[in-house]
C-alpha cells in the first residue's frame, strides 16, 4: 500500500466511525424523544430523523467500498454487488438533497412574520411532511434505475476513456440521447432543490438581520443578547445549507474532472467519496449544538446508573 494509499484508508475509515456515530447517537436522541418524552418533540424533528438515516446509509455505501480498495481487496463486488451499492448510495444521496431542501423551506416558513404571504401555510407545515418523504423517496428510487441498467462490476483494471470508473464498477456505454437524458433529470432535480436551499436560506438571513436591527433598538442588553430558540434553529439550518452547498460543489467540480479525465485515478474516486461524505458526517455536530433533549438524555442515564453504582449497594 502506498503513503497516498494509506493517508486516504485513514480519512475514509475516521469519516464512517465519525460521521456512523454521531448520526446514530443524534438518531436515538430524537427516538428518546417521542417515545419516553413526546411532549419534546416537534414536527421538524422528523425532518432531522429521517436526515440522520439518509446520513447513515450514504456514509456506509460510499465508504465501505472505498475502503476496501484502498487496503487492496481485489474483486468486492460483483455485478449485483455493483448495482445494488451505487444505487442505495445514488438514492441516499439525492434523499440528503432534497431533505436538506425540505429542510430550508420549512424552517424560513416557521419563522415567516404574521404579515408575510408565507404565515398562512405555517398551520399546514406539519401535515406535509411525511407526503414529502414518500414523494422524496419515489422520484429518487425511480430516477436511479438507471444505475441497475448501466453499471456493471469492473474486471479490467486498466480502463481509459471518458465514464464513471470506481475501483470495482465502471458504467457500460450508453447511446447520446439515453446519457444526456439521465443527466437533464439528474440536473434539473439538483438545480430546483438546490435553488430552493439557496433562496430559503436568503429569505431566512434578511429575516434575522431585520430581527438584529430591531433588537439594537431594545435598551435592555440582556434582552437584546438573548437570542429566541427560533432563531438558533435558524442559525443552525443555515450553516447545514452552507456546508451541503460548499461540498455539493466541490464534490460535483471533482467528480466531472474524474468523469472526463482520460486516464482513471483511483484516488480520485477516493476524493470523492471522502468530499461525498463530508456533509452526512458534518451534518449531525450542526444538529447537536442547540438540541435540548441531549442534556435532558443524558441526565436521565446517569439517574439510571445510580441505583446500580457501588455506592448503592454498599448502603
Amino acid at each position: 500500500m502506498f503513503p497516498g494509499d494509506t493517508i486516504l484508508s485513514f480519512f475514509l475509515i475516521a469519516q464512517i466511525f465519525i460521521g456512523v456515530m454521531a448520526n446514530l447517537f443524534l438518531f436515538m436522541i430524537y427516538i428518546y424523544a417521542f417515545l419516553i418524552q413526546p411532549q419534546l418533540k416537534k414536527p421538524i424533528d422528523s425532518i432531522f430523523m429521517h436526515l440522520t438515516v439518509v446520513n447513515i446509509v450514504t456514509i456506509m455505501f460510499q465508504s465501505i467500498p472505498d475502503i476496501m480498495s484502498s487496503f487492496g481487496v481485489k474483486r468486492f463486488l460483483d455485478n449485483a454487488g455493483c448495482q445494488t451499492v451505487f444505487y442505495i448510495y445514488r438514492v441516499a444521496r439525492g434523499l440528503s438533497i432534497c431533505t436538506t431542501s425540505l429542510l430550508s423551506v420549512f424552517q424560513a416558513i416557521t419563522i415567516s412574520p404574521s404579515y408575510s404571504k408565507w404565515a398562512r401555510l405555517k398551520y399546514k407545515l406539519s401535515t406535509w411532511i411525511f407526503p414529502s418523504f414518500l414523494f422524496f423517496w419515489i422520484i429518487n428510487m425511480l430516477i436511479y434505475i438507471h444505475i441497475i441498467e448501466t453499471v456493471r462490476a469492473k474486471w479490467n483494471f486498466t480502463v481509459v476513456g471518458h465514464g464513471f470508473v470506481h475501483a470495482y464498477c465502471q458504467t457500460r456505454q450508453l447511446g447520446v440521447h439515453q446519457a444526456w437524458s439521465f443527466i437533464n433529470v439528474i440536473v434539473t432535480r439538483d438545480v430546483l432543490f438546490v435553488a430552493l436551499m439557496i433562496m430559503s436560506s436568503l429569505y431566512m438571513v434578511g429575516l434575522l438581520y431585520r430581527h438584529r436591527r430591531r433588537a439594537h433598538h431594545i435598551h435592555s442588553s440582556s434582552l437584546s443578547r438573548q437570542m429566541s430558540p427560533e432563531n438558533r434553529a435558524t442559525h443552525t439550518i443555515i450553516c447545514l445549507v452552507f456546508c451541503f452547498v460548499l461540498f455539493y460543489f466541490c464534490n460535483n467540480f471533482v467528480t466531472l474532472y474524474a468523469f472526463y479525465r482520460p486516464e482513471k485515478d483511483s484516488r480520485l474516486v477516493g476524493i470523492t467519496g471522502i468530499l461525498s461524505s463530508c456533509y452526512p458526517t458534518f451534518c449531525p455536530f450542526f444538529l447537536m449544538k442547540n438540541n435540548k433533549n441531549i442534556p435532558k438524555w443524558t441526565s436521565s442515564l446517569s439517574m439510571m446508573r445510580m441505583p446500580f453504582s457501588p455506592s448503592a449497594f454498599l448502603g
